[in-house]
């Protein structure tokens, strides 16, 4: 599976960098130092701690457009391209929301995959979104980037599809052509767990096709060790935050990192696993 190949063990963990708010956004700070020494700081504290995989968001351009100012974007590809030479791990990008930005900002900036609602039709707070994935592979191609993988949302946080559907159905719709290269399972809200039966759902029709699936949102200290059976690699944010400052706290990483290396192990060691099936009697 290409998540093995790209962060170099099985069950990755891509831990959200979330960036400040940023020029544009109501929430910002006025002085871009000081968010890029936030990043920064993250970023550190998110590799030191062990995590696999970085992905950058705009998690605090709130209230989030449906296109996104062209400063938001300028300022996500001035961050990136400062802490690059710090970046030693795999990274993707998101920017909330914006499908085709987000697969041109991973082209800017050489990152290795991407997230967003690539498909699908919502409602939420923030009015209608409509997405497709027929111009999300065409831009990527048009760009020359057939390498970057897209992470598809399989469901959106926060938001609800116009229309009731069967999760399975979505995910085989999504799978259809053979373009998703991950399928993100999401809960009601971002910090909030999707329902393990969620991912047991997505993780049954994704599987036979190697299509790797992803536990979106929620994953903490208390609930990985039920939700990454389930899945095939892990996006979390929240839980690697010290709740007062709101800034990465590097014990909470390398914890979380200490609790999923149990969970290899244990994977490794059981029987009819590729490694134990390796390893001399």
């Amino acid at each position: 599976m290409w998540t093995q190949e790209l962060f170099g063990v099985e069950k990755p963990i891509i831990a959200l960098l979330h960036l400040d708010a940023l020029p544009g956004d109501p929430g910002y700070c006025g002085d871009m130092d000081i968010v890029l020494a936030h990043a920064r700081e993250d970023l550190l504290a998110l590799q030191e701690g062990g995590a696999d995989g970085i992905l950058f968001a705009n998690e605090f351009s709130k209230p989030y457009q449906v296109k996104a100012d062209i400063a938001v974007i300028s300022a996500m590809a001035y961050i990136i391209g400062s802490l690059k030479p710090l970046i030693r791990i795999p990274f993707g990008v998101n920017i909330v929301k914006n499908p085709l930005p987000t697969i041109e900002l991973a082209a800017a900036t050489g990152a290795s995959f991407v997230r967003n609602s690539f498909s699908g039709a919502y409602m939420g707070e923030y009015g209608l979104f409509v997405s497709g994935s027929g111009e999300a592979v065409r831009r990527r191609a048009a760009l020359g980037i057939p390498e970057v993988k897209l992470l598809f949302k399989v469901n959106a946080e926060a938001d609800a599809y116009l229309a009731e559907r069967n999760i399975q159905m979505v995910a085989r719709s999504i799978m259809a052509g053979g373009y998703a290269d991950g399928l993100c399972v999401s809960g009601p809200a971002a910090g909030s767990e999707p329902d393990t039966s969620l991912l047991e759902q997505v993780y049954q029709v994704a599987k036979p096709k190697g299509v790797p699936v992803f536990c979106n949102t929620g994953c903490n200290h208390q609930n990985v060790r039920e939700k990454l059976p389930c899945c095939d690699a892990v996006c979390m944010g929240t839980a690697f935050k010290d709740p007062e400052s709101g800034r990465v706290d590097q014990a909470l990483v390398a914890g979380f990192m200490d609790i999923v290396r149990q969970i290899r192990a244990l994977d490794t060691d059981s029987p009819g696993s590729p490694e134990a099936e390796r390893s001399p009697s």
